[in-house]
């Protein structure tokens, strides 16, 4: 059964995947230990880039409908966070409020510049708050194998995260080059989701439990939703999870780079 986070879950589990990913600066070794998922940068910038983009979301969150980011958000942007740990500790819980205080008094179904062009969610406030978790999430992962322990993504932020990242950076409108097909998607814990792509573009569909018609899927992708979202993400290869049918159908989508593809 699909259940969407209600808006009281997602300030949860900011505020939960955030105080995760300051455990682990909290306990590195080094601000300038290199993240192996993120090779250009140090823990340090994981931490500024996190904690910049919370600014930049909040101050897009509480000026409301736009049609380009507001000058002020930009702004924040280049905010530099301060190097001395415990103070670059404060610094991101300081975000981290931010980001939580422009979401509570804002409307969950009020529009807010997302920057996402055309995909299957609605630009919300909500919305943004969905994936803030999934980012931070992902970057506490990318924190967690820098230091050499990482965890899965849990099920709750994961299982959402999936549908989440496929509804948005898998749609578009642009014609698939190639014979029509499907991708299907299936988390352990129980749901599953179909990415369709045709002459008519690219679309997720959420799977029935009983699933759907396997054969028409040209791959079928299986394993946990935290693999599943780390491999969305490129953290993890397709190794990890279980694979059927057509592999180079693979190569073909991450080959694909339509001009709307978000």
């Amino acid at each position: 059964m699909h259940r969407t986070l209600e808006f009281p879950d997602l300030l949860r589990l900011i505020d939960e995947r955030a105080t995760a990913f300051r455990a682990v600066i909290a306990s590195a070794p080094s601000l300038d230990v290199q993240v192996p998922t993120c090779p250009e940068w140090t823990l340090f910038d994981l931490a500024q880039h996190l904690g910049q983009g919370r600014r930049f979301r909040a101050a897009t969150i509480a000026a409301g409908p736009a049609d380009a980011p507001p000058a002020e958000a930009v702004a924040e942007r280049t905010v530099p966070a301060p190097r001395e740990r415990e103070e670059l500790l404060a610094w991101s819980a300081a975000t981290t409020r931010q980001l939580l205080d422009a979401l509570l008094v804002a409307d969950p179904d009020g529009s807010c510049w997302t920057g996402w062009g055309p995909t299957q969610v609605t630009d919300t406030c909500g919305s943004v708050a969905r994936h803030q978790i999934l980012e931070i999430a992902v970057h506490t992962y990318d924190a967690q194998v820098a230091v050499g322990a990482p965890q899965p993504l849990p099920a709750e932020v994961a299982l959402d995260g999936v549908e989440e990242d496929l509804f948005i950076s898998c749609f578009t409108t642009s014609a698939w080059p190639h014979k029509p097909t499907a991708f299907d998607f299936h988390a352990t814990e129980g749901r599953s989701w179909r990415l369709t792509v045709d002459g008519d573009g690219a679309r997720t569909t959420r799977l029935p439990a009983t699933g759907e018609d396997p054969d028409a899927a040209g791959v079928s992708l299986r394993g946990t939703a935290s693999d599943l979202v780390l491999y969305l993400y490129q953290r993890i290869s397709v190794d990890a999870l279980q694979l059927d049918g057509d592999a180079q159908l693979l190569d073909l989508l991450h080959a694909w780079e339509p001009e709307d593809w978000a």
